[in-house]
This record gives C-alpha cells, sequence and structure tokens, in this order.
C-alpha cells in the first residue's frame, strides 16, 4: 500500500515523503496512530500545501539532532566490570550498561540509539556510535575496567 509519512519514522523516511508498506502495517498501525495517510490525489495535494510546515519540522528536528551530537561527540564512559584471568569480563557489556553509564552523566538516551554491534568481553577502549538523526551517528568511547 502506497502511504504518506505524517511523521518521521526511522525504519521508513522521513516526514512527507511517500513510501510503500505492507497493507496490514498501514491498516493496522501506520494509519489508526495518524502516523501516515493513503497515497490519494487530494492527500497529495493537501501535502503540497502542508510542505512548508514539513520542512520547517525537518530543520528543527536536524539542528536538535546536530546540537545533541555535538553534545555527544568525543564523550567518555567508564564501566567497571569483573574480569578473569585472561582480562576476559565473566559477563558482557551491553547496551543497557552503556546506557546507565551515559545517564549517570546527565546524558538521557533511547536504547535503539546505541550502535553496539555485539557485546563487549574484553577490558580495553572501544569507539560507540550513537545514532541521533538520519546521518547524524557520534561517536562515543566506552572504557572497559577491571572492578577491583
Amino acid at each position: 500500500m502506497k502511504i504518506i509519512l505524517t511523521e518521521t519514522i526511522e525504519s521508513l523516511g522521513i516526514i512527507g515523503s511517500q513510501v510503500t508498506v505492507a497493507d496490514g502495517y498501514a491498516r493496522n498501525y501506520l494509519l489508526p496512530q495518524k502516523k501516515a495517510v493513503a497515497d490519494t490525489p487530494s492527500n497529495r495535494k493537501a501535502l503540497e500545501q502542508k510542505k512548508k510546515k514539513f520542512e520547517l519540522q525537518i530543520a528543527k528536528e536536524k539542528q536538535f539532532a546536530q546540537e545533541m551530537a555535538n553534545r555527544i561527540e568525543g564523550v567518555n564512559v567508564t564501566i567497571s566490570a569483573k574480569v578473569s584471568d585472561e582480562e576476559r569480563l565473566y559477563g558482557s557489556i551491553n547496551i543497557r550498561d552503556i546506557i546507565d553509564a551515559l545517564a549517570a552523566q546527565g546524558i538521557e538516551m533511547e536504547k535503539r540509539m546505541v550502535l553496539l554491534k555485539e557485546p563487549i568481553k574484553f577490558l580495553g577502549k572501544y569507539q560507540v556510535p550513537i545514532r541521533v538523526y538520519r546521518d547524524v551517528e557520534p561517536e562515543i568511547t566506552v572504557e572497559v575496567v577491571s572492578e577491583q
């Protein structure tokens, strides 16, 4: 089903874009939640009239994302964990641990924003990207140290 997004959805696109999604996804989620409207000539015409409003909202989102990225860029997070003799962690450092450490520094973010490919299992320094907005991904440094 072809729809027009009325708000930015990360997995689909930005506000005002026309996308094709599964019928059930559109009928059961996007349309009832008012996150999208059906792609009809009348809705396209209404979209053109609201285009300036959408562009202004996109600009605000990008500006906010850039400010957040500047605040996050270069942040150092230190997480202590129990380790074995071979400097291997008994558990692992995952996204939740990183979010908690950032929250302790006064930086709040959602779980989906942290782009950790796999859990950290060894001591050391790691660069972890944070997705703030589409194409805005500052990196933070996560240092895993021994808990003594």
